[in-house]
């Protein structure tokens, strides 16, 4: 079998690989000349030659396999965030220009939304003209407003996007799954709607049928940009798709996240952004919960690595290894 025709990601297995890695499990380890029908064992790190002899290879510990690719994915996470951000960067200038020299705010691909109003009114009117797919990102916004009849009106849009044969799919920060309005609005949901969970997302966005998205043109979401240029759309699809791969169902299935060795899923992402020099403030906004919130998980997190102060956390943190690990999860 040649490397061109055994070709496959990273997050794929192959039927090949998968009988030769279950083999190497039981029999403690194959020879070397076996791996050529499936040289993606080696690729990533799922055989490895024995020390005393290189004509033999042994498998990784599953756990420890699972830990390094659930990590890569971790990665790829960031990877995305920061892309979106240039992107942002780029196009917050252009954006001004083009306001300043137009006649109009409506253009054939970009259109100015200059009111959360107006935004709100444009996504229900896409939405009531929707007969496919809405896809959406949905970061936590402290300032939101959680009133039951504005609540009721999102549900009663949904649920008629829904009632016309669309599906929805929607991604979340981590801290929704503990939010009472989360709940609630999907147990009055029926039809073909998902929602999963990421420990960070990027900023607001919401993709209608492929053809139209609205994002954030201001810092404090006053504007929006609703889009309708492909190559724009297809762009917020990919980067969309990939985040979905990478996270955790919330709804209808619902996948728990498991604690390792005494730090929550949670405690490690916070552990995660402390060690980059994060402010509290910061780390509360890229995770979807309150500074309170955040300090007391911080609070939790030093005591359970016996830490004094925040210098002395961070150290410990990096000896402790717990970055370098994943709790087992679906998703």
């Amino acid at each position: 079998m040649t490397d061109e025709t055994h070709q496959h990601g990273d997050e794929a297995l192959c039927e090949t690989g998968l009988e030769l890695y279950s083999r190497a499990l039981r029999e403690g380890g194959v020879p070397s000349a076996t791996a050529a029908t499936a040289p993606c064992l080696i690729d990533i790190g799922l055989l490895h030659p024995a020390i005393d002899n290189l004509d033999r290879l042994e498998p990784t510990e599953p756990t420890v396999a699972l830990q390094r690719l659930l990590r890569t994915s971790e990665d790829r996470i960031t990877r995305e965030r920061r892309r979106g951000e240039r992107l942002a960067d780029v196009f917050e200038p252009l954006i001004r220009l083009g306001a300043r020299a137009a006649t109009s705010e409506v253009t054939p691909a970009l259109r100015i939304l200059s009111s959360k109003e107006r935004t709100g009114q444009a996504i229900e009117e896409a939405m009531i003209e929707g007969t496919h797919e809405l896809l959406a990102i949905q970061p936590y916004d402290s300032k939101a407003t959680r009133r039951p009849d504005i609540l009721e009106g999102a549900i009663r849009r949904d649920q008629a996007f829904l009632d016309r044969g669309a599906r929805m799919r929607a991604l979340y920060q981590h801290t929704a799954r503990h939010a009472a309005y989360s709940r609630a609005r999907y147990e009055h949901l029926t039809g073909d709607v998902e929602a999963r969970t990421l420990d960070e997302v990027t900023e607001r966005l919401i993709i209608v049928d492929r053809t139209v998205a609205f994002i954030p043109a201001s810092a404090d979401r006053s504007l929006a940009l609703e889009v309708r240029h492909p190559a724009l759309i297809s762009h917020f699809v990919t980067v969309f798709d990939r985040l979905w791969r990478l996270a955790t169902p919330m709804y209808p299935e619902t996948v728990q996240r498991q604690s390792l060795g005494g730090i929550t899923p949670r405690q490690r992402a916070i552990a995660a952004l402390l060690i980059e020099g994060h402010t509290d403030a910061d780390i509360a906004d890229r995770l979807g919960m309150n500074v309170r919130t955040a300090r007391v998980h911080i609070a939790k997190l030093a005591a359970t690595l016996g830490s004094d102060s925040r210098a002395q956390l961070g150290y410990l943190i990096g000896q402790s290894g717990i970055l370098d690990q994943e709790p087992d999860q679906a998703g």
